[in-house]
């Protein structure tokens, strides 16, 4: 799985009760695999590629090692503090974690 395949797939895994009664914007910058928006609203998950509507979390990685992060290979605090990646606000991106599969 690519880190792009993840992003396109994530709207048909995660269960609608997951995310009722949330809304985020996430920018999911990706090196050299482009970038693309994740939306929950409305109790649905969107993803598109490019970037959209201002967004409450930015994630900055390798596609690797968010491939790493979602196989449960690498440790995600490990990730953020040597810099492999990057978030903007690691509140949001620690409440919506579980949500995606990525913790």
């Amino acid at each position: 799985m690519t880190a792009t395949e993840f992003l396109k797939e994530l709207p048909s895994k995660i269960k609608p009760e997951l995310i009722e009664g949330l809304d985020t914007v996430f920018h999911f910058i990706l090196e050299d695999e482009g970038e693309w928006t994740v939306t929950v609203r409305g109790g649905q998950i969107f993803t598109n590629q490019g970037l959209s509507e201002e967004a409450k979390c930015v994630v900055k990685s390798k596609p690797e090692t968010l491939v790493s992060l979602i196989k449960g290979e690498m440790n995600p605090m490990m990730a953020v503090m040597t810099g492999k990646i990057k978030i903007s606000n690691p509140g949001e991106m620690i409440k919506y974690a579980k949500v995606f599969g990525l913790m």
